[in-house]
């Protein structure tokens, strides 16, 4: 399941061997060079993460300038997986709630249909509580280390919510654990895992006897490369850690912008409530101004209820996908360091390998090239998981945007509509004469 390149070779001297501890992917790659700004400071650019974009023109000011919202990415799996090769469909629904002496707990229904060989029957039906994808993931992150593995919703109770047993809080995270395990189902390496298999179709899941290992490329991975102090990242890799840096920061300001958003909007509809309350009760009081007074009210009512649609869709649906991102970006540094240190211990190898050579005339040893080729399937396996991550994202925040647009018209049409209605009564020619009565 795992694409390894061919081995490029030892070097066949001293310098060729120093050269490509600095460079392990090509020694003709130039350092990456950020645009200065007339103040001399680099600044902060969010582009896609790749050399040959840095030369682009890009704002700072913006999250969204370099997001290319592709118009053919209209459903939700991954980008990259065409239709013709999918064969592993999984969905996460159906929330209970178990309670206990010992705990109290929800599981959810986790369907699976497929066509592949590795499994035993076409469709599967079991129930898994959070702990069981959280097992999932730490198993796929194991054993898959030079993978991207798509991140889970946070274990403890989100950010104003109160109560994790409540109505909204189980959709938003069933949401959550059905994107993670269709983005898992739809990668081309992570989906045939052993461990993803025991998850979607056994009854009882064993997660304290797991799964014997395939591979055992994430030894040497979890080992620190002997103190070995990395030289310098290849500059594609360089320009993907800058690129999740500024990322994150833009993620880190709209959370924080929309948090405030929300409690003012909240705020605000608290007040909007009391504000229609008042029309009411005053048009209990004064038979002339009845119908106009009960109208405005009645516009104020309209306008609370748009306002609810709309923070209730900023909570659910926006802020979410501005989380998970933002979860996502610390799992792509954590394979990023994760490369670091593969390639961190082959430049200590080959060092330790050619100083050797030239002191006592030995060949350099087997396992340097060994590393050098753990260096190169590490570096492939990044950059496509890199490539669809990007993809998944330009679809997930058109998907965003669009949403956003939506609602907002939305919300301002049912206004709108509902002060025109108010501006038709208060036009009707029997109320203009009452009004004329008592004024």
């Amino acid at each position: 399941t795992m694409s390894v390149s061919a081995p490029r070779g030892l070097a066949s001297s001293g310098q060729r061997a120093i050269t490509e501890i600095t460079h392990p992917l090509s020694a003709a790659e130039e350092p990456l060079s950020l645009p200065v700004s007339a103040g001399g400071d680099k600044e902060a650019w969010l582009t896609n993460g790749t050399p040959g974009e840095m030369s682009s023109p890009a704002s700072t000011s913006s999250l969204f300038n370099r997001l290319q919202l592709d118009d053919d990415l209209e459903d939700g799996r991954d980008p990259l997986a065409t239709t013709d090769t999918r064969d592993l469909f999984v969905t996460v629904d159906d929330p209970k709630k178990h309670v206990s002496t010992m705990e109290t707990y929800i599981t959810y229904r986790v369907s699976t249909k497929t066509t592949r060989i590795e499994f035993d029957l076409p469709q599967y039906s079991v129930r898994r509580r959070y702990q069981d994808f959280d097992w999932l993931r730490i198993k796929l992150e194991d054993s898959q280390p030079t993978h991207l593995v798509p991140p889970l919703p946070e274990k403890f109770v989100m950010k104003g919510v109160v109560d994790r047993f409540s109505e909204d809080f189980v959709e938003t995270r069933m949401k959550a654990l059905d994107k993670f395990l269709k983005r898992v189902a739809d990668h081309p390496v992570l989906s045939f895992n052993p461990h993803l298999n025991a998850f979607l179709t056994a009854k009882d899941l064993n997660k304290r006897q797991g799964l014997a290992l395939l591979t055992k490329v994430g030894e040497s991975v979890k080992q620190v490369a002997g103190g070995y102090k990395l030289r310098a990242r290849p500059a594609e890799f360089s320009a993907m850690g800058e690129y999740l840096e500024t990322f994150s920061q833009k993620l880190g300001n709209i959370d924080r912008i929309a948090q405030r958003i929300l409690k003012e909007q909240s705020e605000y509809l608290t007040e909007l409530r009391e504000y229609g309350t008042v029309y009411s009760s005053w048009a209990e009081c004064e038979e002339e101004l009845q119908r106009p007074l009960e109208g405005v009210a009645g516009c104020v009512a309209t306008c609370c209820r748009a306002l609810e649609d709309q923070s209730e869709s900023m909570s659910q649906d926006f802020l979410p996908v501005l989380r998970e991102y933002v979860l996502y970006i610390e799992s792509m540094k954590n394979v990023l360091r994760k490369r670091d240190q593969t390639q961190a211990e082959y430049e200590g190898r080959l060092e330790a390998a050619v100083q050797r050579r030239q002191e006592e005339r030995t060949p350099i040893p087997a396992e340097v090239e060994k590393c050098q080729d753990k260096v190169e399937c590490f570096n492939a396996d990044l950059k496509a998981d890199w490539e669809r991550w990007q993809s998944n994202k330009r679809h997930d925040f058109k998907q965003l945007l669009t949403g956003m647009a939506d609602k907002n018209i939305s919300y301002y049409e049912k206004c709108q509509t509902a002060w025109e209605s108010l501006i038709t009564v208060l036009q009707d020619r029997p109320m203009e004469d009452k009004l004329s009565e008592t004024n």
